[in-house]
């Protein structure tokens, strides 16, 4: 798996090409030619969607700073759909762009297009999220965060809010996980409940399902939790969006988020920034989407042939609630 990203922007779009599956969306504009007589690089990348502020904010950073680089990108949206993944992939192939960097939907199912991808000897850059492969040489690098480490962070950042707000008894957890499948999702849950199981014999998951990264789908999942275990004292969201969609059901539920039941969630996106200044999250562990430029330099060093480390980690920060309104003005996404 995979790390963070180093505040930097995460990048790589444009036009998907006609072979691209019908519903999967296009971005025919193109990013700019390089100047001085280099050859202008082709990047041929694919995102996942645009479920969430955090992956708006990484397409903005991949394409800002594909522009920026002089880059000619090619971009596709899978609309959280492999197949659209993949036949973006092939279609790049066939274009015989210089390199392509996608992030995966899901951890596996890759094996195929990547030895594809080999064969065309066209190497391949792996952001935001990792794979599962049967060969380690079908990638070269991932850019990206540690998603198993945020889950322990969120953990430690949880005891620390339990503590702050007195909070007495069994620690009844509600989880609201990310795309079932998605490295993410796999890997928060993993290194939540690790620390979970070491540390904190006093707390219990006691109802977990996936909210697909989006706030509909936190706020639709959230009242069934309510309504099923309506004695849950704290949620653990996945992301923010979900977590600030879960805040609407909590307050249709007539309880207050952030007091009669504690919120800890991951992403560091503006909107929960705002709902944790108005004291309605407790906790957020930052996930920054902002890999543009960072992926470009690796781009440019992959295209050049030269050796890279397997994961480049990107670095974020934790937040606690009294925290939020200084840090606010400084959220850029």
């Amino acid at each position: 798996m995979l790390s963070r990203r180093n505040f930097l922007t995460a990048a790589v779009g444009v036009a998907a090409a006609g072979g691209l599956a019908a519903c999967a969306k296009k971005d025919d504009s193109s990013s700019g030619s390089s100047s001085g007589g280099s050859k202008t690089i082709t990047l041929g990348f694919s995102q996942v969607g645009a479920e969430s502020g955090w992956r708006s904010a990484n397409t903005t950073s991949v394409k800002d700073a594909a522009k920026e680089a002089g880059y000619n990108l090619k971009f596709s949206d899978a609309q959280q759909k492999q197949e659209n993944q993949i036949s973006a992939i092939r279609s790049y192939i066939a274009q015989k762009v210089d390199v392509i960097a996608f992030s995966p939907v899901v951890v596996t199912g890759w094996d195929a297009v990547l030895k594809e991808a080999k064969a065309a000897k066209i190497p391949v850059v792996l952001t935001d999220r990792s794979v599962e492969t049967s060969d380690d040489s079908l990638y070269v690098t991932l850019v990206g965060s540690d998603f198993t480490d945020e889950g322990r962070r969120a953990a430690k950042m949880l005891a620390t809010v339990v503590q702050k707000a007195g909070l007495k008894g069994t620690v009844k957890i509600a989880q609201l996980e990310g795309t079932t499948g998605a490295a993410p999702a796999i890997e928060r849950a993993k290194g939540f409940k690790e620390v979970m199981d070491a540390e904190h014999k006093d707390w219990k998951i006691v109802v977990s399902q996936t909210g697909d990264f989006t706030r509909a789908g936190g706020k639709q999942v959230m009242a069934a939790f309510l309504q099923s275990n309506p004695d849950i004292n704290v949620l653990f969201a996945h992301n923010d969006d979900m977590a600030i969609g879960a805040i609407q059901s909590i307050e249709a539920a007539g309880k207050k988020p952030g007091k009669d039941i504690l919120i800890v969630s991951i992403d560091g996106v503006k909107d929960g920034f705002v709902a944790m200044s108005e004291g309605k999250i407790n906790g957020i562990v930052e996930c920054n989407p902002l890999l543009g430029p960072q992926l470009m330099e690796v781009v440019k060093q992959v295209h050049e042939g030269q050796k890279v480390e397997r994961w480049i980690k990107t670095k974020e920060g934790d937040f606690l609630q009294d925290q939020a309104k200084a840090e606010l003005p400084n959220r850029k996404y």
